[in-house]
């Protein structure tokens, strides 16, 4: 296993906001070296290429608001005014936004501190943080590994303690996966709980913006910082936002946790099975009942889910022609010759495979063969769940079917690499809530996740569970 000179989990005089809060009004913490500690740690952690990007100071010493003194990174797909937003992108190289990203303004108004933006897949687009533009990203728990994608830099960067949290973003479980992999907490909320403008769309109707932390209570405290309506994303819901955090320690009720046949198929790595078995064992000692379920397409979710999300790709990034965003290359005479020339300079392959498989897709003659009939796949899918719900209170499986891979393995395969996802993009289908919870470790040290899924708006649910996870039953493992 790869080594760092410098700790991964640093002695911090705290071990969640909360503490840290309490430490800044007693006056035992001080902002401005506690925001300069981080910034040495960026730096010295910068072969791990978390960060794309780092922010000059613009928070203040308030103690009123829910995130006081919160240092919190953000996914470089969401727009921060006047930075240089890139998507980890060449595309997008030369571009500042003239506005900030909804998620990121409420973060500064509960007085967070943004440090700066991370790497990522580019445009979201990737299982493994090895197609972006500025480099891959290495996992801090073992470098020769991935840290997962499509949010791998903000999982690193949460992992290698370089912030106190991080927002990511999930279109099929680009938060949850390099959650698994870095062994920290992520969670997608329900579609439509946050705000999606100023995030850089990669497939509309599925992408969610969610937090990375190292505990429950903090995962909490952003979501409830970052959730509710905004009149700039009409998908927003109206829904008021429970008080995540005070809910988290009413953890007496008794929850019906169903378990999914089809999510525990002969190709998961043994550890996680194993791990992942007997925590199923003690929440059910814990009287919990654990009901077995069926969710019957699932078989077909995966291939659904790239029809639908490389088709609306195709339609979102057809925008980025040259003219209005980024970068302009002009090798021939003409105007369709310079789109040509600008996307075919600026994309990289992965983007331009999914670019080329969403156009396919959307093309006469194949929009009732593959879009038509996905979307058809995509209610089927999301009524497993609802009828799955009539039953129980939440659903149990893991994360992913293996840990982190080693840099390069599954390049060169595509098919592979999506199946990194099989056990996360259902659920983006339906548009559910879903979080992944550290369980252990595999027999390489590497981090299991296990992943808790709710109905529509059932956040609440995933917190109390997770933090009874984390305070409770993995001390009895």
């Amino acid at each position: 296993m790869a080594t760092d000179t410098i700790s991964l989990h640093p002695v911090f005089p705290y071990r969640s906001l909360k503490e840290k809060q309490a430490l800044i009004k007693t006056g035992k913490l001080c902002i401005d070296s506690n925001v300069s500690e981080f910034f040495k740690r960026i730096q010295a952690f910068e072969h791990i290429n978390a960060f794309n990007a780092t922010f000059p100071f613009q928070g203040s010493n308030s103690q009123i608001g829910l995130l006081s003194g919160a240092c919190i990174a953000i996914k470089d797909v969401l727009s921060f005014k006047d930075t240089n937003l890139t998507c980890s992108s060449d595309i997008l190289r030369n571009y500042a936004p003239p506005y900030t990203a909804t998620s990121a303004q409420r973060l500064l108004n509960a007085d967070a501190i943004i440090l700066g933006a991370t790497n990522c897949d580019e445009f979201a687009m990737g299982s493994s943080n090895e197609t972006s533009a500025s480099g891959i990203v290495l996992n801090p728990i073992d470098t020769s590994r991935v840290p997962g994608g499509s949010s791998g830099g903000s999982a690193a960067a949460v992992a290698a303690s370089l912030c106190d949290a991080a927002l990511g973003t999930d279109t099929g479980g680009s938060i949850r996966q390099p959650a698994s992999y870095c062994g920290i907490y992520g969670l997608k909320p329900t579609y439509s709980r946050v705000s999606r403008y100023g995030l850089t769309a990669f497939a509309s109707s599925f992408d969610s913006i969610g937090p990375m932390a190292k505990t429950t209570e903090d995962i909490a405290l952003v979501l409830q910082a970052i959730a509710g309506f905004d009149p700039l994303d009409s998908t927003s819901s109206s829904l008021p936002v429970p008080e995540y955090a005070a809910l988290l320690y009413d953890c007496d009720k008794k929850y019906r946790i169903g378990i999914p046949k089809e999510y525990f198929i002969d190709g998961i790595q043994g550890d996680i099975r194993k791990r992942i078995e007997e925590v199923i064992q003690l929440l059910k000692e814990q009287g919990h009942d654990i009901i077995s379920i069926s969710l019957p397409h699932t078989e077909f979710a995966t291939a659904a889910y790239y029809i639908l999300t490389t088709a609306e790709a195709s339609s979102n990034l057809s925008r980025y022609d040259g003219v209005k965003y980024g970068i302009r290359v002009q090798k021939r005479g003409g105007i369709n010759d310079m789109y040509s020339d600008t996307r075919e300079s600026g994309f990289g392959n992965e983007v331009k495979r999914r670019i080329m498989l969403g156009t396919y897709i959307l093309s006469a003659g194949y929009y009732d063969a593959y879009y038509r009939k996905a979307q058809k796949v995509r209610r089927l899918v999301q009524k497993d769940f609802l009828d799955a719900f009539a039953e129980v209170d939440l659903i149990l499986t893991p994360t992913t079917p293996e840990t982190a891979f080693r840099l390069g393995e599954k390049v060169q395969n595509p098919l592979s690499m999506y199946l990194s996802d099989i056990f996360t993009t259902p659920v983006n289908l339906g548009g559910f809530p879903a979080m992944s919870v550290p369980v252990g470790l595999d027999s390489n040290n590497m981090p299991i996740g296990l992943q808790l899924i709710a109905n529509h708006f059932g956040e609440t649910q995933l917190l109390q569970v997770s933090y009874l996870l984390e305070n409770n039953i993995m001390k009895a493992l």
